[in-house]
Formats: C-alpha cells, structure tokens, sequence
C-alpha cells in the first residue's frame, strides 16, 4: 500500500507560513451558511475568468470539440458557469476537508439507484472500481460517497508537502486509505480483497498506455487503458457516479448510475470506447460542472497537429 504523508513540526517551516495562511483562510470561509459560500464561489469562478484566459480558451476549444452543433453563444455561457464552477470547487475542497458530517449529510441527497446495490457488491467481497469523472466537486463527491461507503481514494501526491499532508488528512476523513495512482499493483490487490476504489478514466494522460477511441464528436481521443486491466485483471464492478451540485445553492446531488458486474473486456480499445460512453452519460448529467479546462485531446496520433 502506498505510504501516506504524515504531520511533522517540519511543515511548520516559514517557507510554509503562506499556504498554512491560505489554508486558515479557506478554513473561515467554508464556515460561512452555504448559501453565502456558494455566491462567494460563483463570484470568485467568474473573477478567475478574466485572468485564467488560457484555460477559457481550453474549455471553449473542448467544447467546440466536443459539441460542434453547440453555437458560440451556447459555447460562452457554458465556459462562464464552468468558471462559476471552479471558483465553488475551490470551496468544496475546504468543506470536504473541514465541514462535519452532520453538515455534509444536510446538503446531501443520494438520487439514482441509491447505495444499495454497492452495499450489496461490499457484503458480496466483490471489488468496485468506482468511477469518480473529474468533475469540479470532485473532493466533495469523494467526501460524500465515502461517508455512505468507505472505500480507498487513488490520488497524486501534492509537491508542497503541506498540502500533500492536508489533502490525504482530508480525504481521510471519510475513507479507509489512499493509494498513488501509479500503483496498479496495490489496486488490483485492492479491489480482489473486496474493496471500493475511486477511478477517474477520463483525462489525457499522455501516450503511454492509452488508446485512441472516440470521445463525444472527438474519433481520436487518447485514452487510458488502465481500466481495460483493472477490471480484467480484478474481475471488480464498474459502478459510475455523479456529484452534482444543484442550482441556486440548494446543496448537492449523490448520484449512483446503475453497476456494471460484466463490462466488455475483450481486448484495450474495446473496453476504453466503452468507458468513454459511460463518461459522456455522466458528463451529460452535468455538463457546466465538467473539468473542461483540462487540455482532454492534448495527446495527438503521431504526426497529426495539435487540436489545441
């Protein structure tokens, strides 16, 4: 299993002094009533805007991409309630990491096919390979899954060590471990022991182990094919899942997408173009709070010029 970062007074460090000041001052802020958190977020994701024109030009790119009938206009109010979306992200992380329990269970609701048939999966010993798309609440839909049914979240480790602390005392909160996302080993040993790991299939990580499928309007989209091992060689449940932030600040949505106990596994690309349309179904569900500022079709066929 992977080593987890501990507290040491070596965090205390001045160099540290700034983000340990940032961290008190989300802290303050996610004890704000919602309400006020929530048009905080949404005015800070629109302020990010205009300085972040890189990243919109990214998220209008995908989404051209993506959804080429979608007009321009379609296009710009999608980028600004997905800005909206990443200043309310960056709140959700402290309210996934410092709110109580009682507090997260009041602002959540568990829709879909509810947390039976996971429940069920969990008594059975079977694995689940829980499919946590990179969406803008993702640090709170973790939160929220876990306090329903412990599991282990797969994650990157911070490069500031203080932050790498926090975010794995966080996430701790409301799972049994953490695993670094290039342990495959430790995945697979995992989900074979009957136990739930959170998955995210959907970004461009590079051309190594990745396939190119299609991906909403886009034919080529790199795409890992980890999950075409992880489940082949876990025989683990595939069960899809959306944490939805819902309108106006009325709190989120815990939504459990039916489980796949026989996904299609005959060979990487079969099982990638598969995944990829249960991504879209989830996207759909949600599109404005979707991670379209990540550059998703950066990885290109060789000799085939940048989409971006």
């Amino acid at each position: 299993m992977t080593q987890l970062p501990k507290f040491s007074t070596a965090l205390l460090h001045p160099r540290y002094w700034l983000t340990w000041a940032g961290i008190g001052l989300l802290w303050l802020l996610v004890h704000l009533p919602y309400p006020l958190i929530y048009r905080l977020g949404c005015s800070m994701g629109r302020l990010a805007m205009r300085f972040m024109t890189r990243r919109a030009y990214i998220a209008r790119r995908n989404l051209e991409l993506c959804f080429p009938e979608m007009s321009q206009q379609e296009r710009h109010d999608m980028v600004v309630k997905n800005f909206e979306s990443v200043g309310m992200g960056l709140m959700e992380t402290g309210m996934a990491w410092f709110w109580s329990d009682k507090r997260m269970a009041r602002w959540t609701e568990v829709t879909g096919t509810g947390m039976a048939p996971v429940h069920q999966l969990q008594a059975q010993k079977t694995g689940v390979l829980l499919i946590g798309v990179h969406f803008l609440t993702l640090e709170i839909g973790a939160r929220m899954f876990g306090m329903q049914a412990p599991g282990i979240g797969v994650y990157r480790p911070n490069d500031n060590p203080v932050i790498d602390w926090l975010q794995t005392w966080g996430r701790m909160r409301s799972n049994k471990s953490m695993i670094d996302r290039k342990d495959l080993k430790g995945m697979i040993r995992a989900l074979k022991s009957g136990e739930v790991i959170w998955y995210a299939p959907d970004h461009d990580y590079g051309p190594g182990a990745s396939v190119f499928v299609p991906f909403f309007a886009v034919d080529d989209a790199a795409t890992t094919s980890g999950t075409w091992t992880l489940a082949r060689l876990s025989q683990a449940a595939i069960v899809p899942f959306v944490p939805r932030r819902k309108a106006n600040g009325k709190g989120y949505e815990l939504m459990m997408l039916e489980p796949e106990c026989s996904p299609p596994l005959d060979d990487a690309k079969t099982t990638a173009a598969w995944m990829n349309e249960v991504v879209e179904k989830c996207i759909l569900l949600a599109p404005d709070q979707y991670m379209w500022l990540h550059r998703r079709f950066k990885t290109r066929p060789e000799g085939v010029p940048s989409r971006y």
